[in-house]
């Protein structure tokens, strides 16, 4: 249910964490978006960032998906491409799902079950071609299919079935509760294995939703109109709000902020919130921080120590950066406490399983434990500290400021860290996520900020913890992280259907995982947002943590 039309928020600062600005029933206008660099990828099998994930609901539909609300209403889970949400059976192992009628591509053909399985094989298996979205269904069906790359005669892995045009069976290796939240990633998008590209699907994925991708210049513009094809009838959720979508890619960061406060566009697309300059600004204006809202995002801000790369195969080493890193001067980088709250966690408060503990302390002010630090390094057998890389994404400012931070912090104990800047567009695919590259150029740090998949211990956690879901690229288990009892305890946690015994487990693999010291969490991330006067339909959902693009509108 759309509920923009019954709630209405005062205005004023925090006004989209409590409601919904300028509701309206109006269609029209153009709704301009800006952004630092460009998409991670348009293609719905090949994606990881949630802003990506959160903007392609506008051009695909998926299995399931989130309803249109603000707020908590905004994880409830809803029915989008199949008639309800999955029909389980036997224990959990079997899961099936059924099509709506009259469901139609851009250019009028229909979409099949056939092609949402096509999808689900591709982004999944065929990693040899994509490969930096997320590999549940891959992990779950339990099969030894190729990938349509490697094996186009075979008609994908066999444990998901298409009886007819309008039905999908999963049958799963193991028991699991969530899969209806498994469906509604965007690997669940239909697309039809004649129009598919490979790794140039991404500049042109073919629409499902009510907009369709009119042109796209990576780095500079994507343009959406009107999908003709889309039928609201078939859509539980989406309302078209605008005639145009553009975004406006490649900003410098500070030039994102000058166009959001003068009306050159309405939102910041990544949803990671203004610089502090512009912060500092908007706070101190009251006319400017009525337009403003500062929500807790559902992310944790980390690093990750590779435990593959020297001298982080050590885990003294590991521990003893846990302990010099100045938490607080990484804090500042966000812009203080608007920019969130010092982490001493994996797991962010609003997730269940999360329970306060703090392995590593860093003293009261959070600036390090130096003294701790180094009683590591001479166990590490390197008392005078050792040299190490940074790898940050430099168009992303905050993170990069706090990198450099993190590296001031760790010379105090003679740690010296060398930061490197990279692109976002690239970095999970290229970068970052890629282990060859970071052992070849000797990288050992790696920033990152890490939200759940889908709003569950088990969304947040496995990617990031499970040996299984290492990757050559797309890797987000970037602590390269193998341990047998937290993959078994991942394994319980996916099968239980008690919430409080699901919690325990979250809770006991983040502390299994701040053991391992592999990754370092400084931030329970604030965003300050700052959306435009003229835009319409502005809220924050609680399914991502930033305004639901699905709902805007513009005057």
């Amino acid at each position: 249910m759309v509920t923009t039309r019954s709630t209405n928020a005062d205005e004023g600062f925090d006004a989209a964490v409590r409601g919904v600005v300028q509701p309206t029933d109006a269609t029209g206008g153009t709704l301009r978006l800006t952004r630092t660099d460009d998409f991670d990828s348009l293609d719905p099998g090949n994606t990881y960032y949630a802003y990506t994930w959160n903007f392609l609901r506008l051009i695909g539909r998926t299995l399931v998906t989130f309803d249109t609300a603000p707020g908590k209403a905004g994880q409830r889970l809803v029915p989008d491409l199949a008639e309800s949400l999955g029909e389980s059976s036997e224990g959990g192992r079997v899961w099936t799902y059924r099509l709506r009628e009259g469901l139609r591509y851009e250019d009028g053909s229909p979409v099949t079950s056939g092609d949402v399985k096509y999808a689900i094989a591709r982004s999944n298996y065929g990693t040899d071609v994509l490969g930096a979205g997320p590999t549940y269904f891959r992990h779950l069906l339990g099969t030894e299919y190729g990938g349509p790359w490697r094996e186009p005669d075979v008609d994908g892995p066999v444990t998901l079935e298409t009886p007819d045009e309008r039905t999908l069976i999963f049958r799963l290796k193991e028991p699991f509760a969530g899969l209806d939240l498994l469906a509604t990633m965007p690997s669940t998008t239909p697309v039809p294995r004649r129009l598919d590209t490979g790794a140039g699907y991404r500049l042109k994925p073919v629409a499902t939703g009510p907009y369709r991708v009119a042109s796209y210049t990576r780095g500079e513009l994507a343009v959406l109109e009107p999908n003709p094809h889309w039928d609201p009838a078939t859509d539980p959720v989406r309302v078209r709000r605008a005639q145009r979508i553009e975004v406006h890619l490649g900003k410098d960061p500070h030039d994102v902020d000058r166009m959001l406060l003068s009306g050159e566009a309405h939102v910041d697309l990544a949803g990671f919130g203004v610089q502090p300059a512009a912060q500092e600004r908007i706070l101190a204006d009251p006319a400017l921080r009525a337009n403003a809202d500062n929500p807790l995002t559902g992310f944790t801000w980390i690093y990750c120590l590779s435990s593959r790369i020297a001298p982080f195969d050590n885990v003294h080493c590991r521990r003893a950066v846990q302990f010099a890193t100045d938490k607080a001067a990484m804090q500042e980088a966000y812009g203080g406490p608007v920019g969130g709250d010092i982490a001493t966690t994996i797991l962010p408060p609003t997730l269940d399983g999360h329970q306060p503990f703090d392995r590593y302390p860093v003293g009261p002010d959070g600036s390090g434990d130096l003294d701790a630090a180094r009683a590591e390094l001479k166990a590490a057998g390197m008392p005078d500290g050792f040299r190490t890389k940074i790898a940050a994404r430099k168009d992303r400012l905050k993170e990069y400021r706090a990198a450099e931070a993190l590296a001031a912090g760790l010379a105090r104990v003679g740690i010296e860290a060398e930061v490197l800047d990279f692109p976002s567009g690239d970095y999970f695919d290229r970068y970052g996520g890629c282990p060859e590259y970071l052992r070849e150029h000797g990288i050992g740090i790696i920033m990152f900020g890490w939200g759940a998949d889908f709003p569950d211990g088990y969304g947040f956690l496995q990617q990031i913890v499970d040996g299984r879901a290492i990757k050559e690229r797309g890797n987000q288990n970037m602590g390269e992280l193998d341990d047998p009892e937290i993959n078994a305890l991942l394994d319980e946690g996916a099968q239980c259907g008690d919430p409080a015994r699901r919690a325990e487990i979250w809770h006991r693999i983040d502390q299994l995982t701040m053991d391992h010291a592999v990754i370092v969490p400084y931030l329970y991330p604030r965003s300050l947002l700052y959306r435009h006067p003229d835009a319409r339909n502005v809220y924050v959902t609680g399914s991502f943590g930033m305004y639901d693009y699905v709902a805007l509108g513009a005057e």
